[in-house]
């Protein structure tokens, strides 16, 4: 099975100006995803698409092949899916078909090469659609979660059967995260959102699951990556 790693990283980042190529102890931010992409034992080519010259300039010289996208798929109100898309048939047409897309989000720079090869044996092995990953979620919709109501009132989200006073007692739930996707080429083409197939997940620790969405993230990314982590930690 044919497989490549892509980055979708657009320029116009509201919550943290610049961000893809932000340096994260010395190394541009998207740097960190075309390395591990690089690593895939599939993923022969790494692919990223921007909008943006700076971002193409630094992902072609860390080893990746930038994907051109157009304006009307780099707005903030642009659906990624149709990113998706757009890179796909970019890449059939001039590197030839392939069966399994990887996306490797530019602000997830703590995910290690097991883990998307976890995601692509996972959905192997499950013969889902897509796999991504997921982390144990600290607040729950069935307990400390709630939504507004007409009159005024708030209630749980999911109100539970029986009544719930701890929240181990709850269903367990997780947060999803951006470290990685995998998923059919097929899939993707003939539908447009992630969960109208099927779906399978990975397990990560939450001190890999990080997004950086702004400053404080963007802190808290640089005081893991500062700290010494076993590579044999859980997950």
């Amino acid at each position: 099975m044919t497989s490549y790693a892509f980055i979708f990283a657009r320029g116009g980042s509201k919550g943290l100006p610049g961000k893809n190529i932000k340096p994260l102890l010395g190394k541009p931010l998207i740097q960190y995803s075309i390395e591990v992409a690089l690593q895939i034992s599939d993923g022969a080519k790494v692919f990223v698409s921007t909008d943006d010259a700076d971002i193409a300039k630094v992902s072609s010289s860390s080893g990746a092949i930038v994907i051109e996208r157009p304006f009307e798929l780099s707005q903030d109100d642009s659906p990624e899916w149709l990113a998706w898309k757009h890179a796909i048939s970019w890449v059939r047409e001039r590197y030839g078909d392939f069966e399994e897309f990887i996306s490797l989000p530019a602000t997830s720079p703590l995910r290690r090469v097991k883990d998307v090869e976890s995601a692509i044996l996972r959905r192997s092995n499950i013969g889902a659609d897509s796999c991504i990953a997921i982390t144990p979620a600290m607040r729950s919709p069935y307990f400390n979660m709630v939504k507004e109501l007409d009159n005024n009132l708030i209630e749980l989200v999911n109100k539970p059967t029986n009544s719930i006073s701890r929240r181990q007692d709850a269903p367990e739930v997780f947060d999803m995260t951006t470290l990685v996707y995998v998923a059919s080429v097929e899939f993707i083409m003939n539908n447009a959102s992630l969960f109208d197939g099927t779906v399978t997940s990975i397990k990560v620790p939450k001190h890999r699951a990080i997004d950086i969405d702004d400053m404080y993230d963007f802190n808290f990314a640089e005081a893991i990556l500062n700290n010494t982590f076993n590579e044999d930690d859980e997950c």
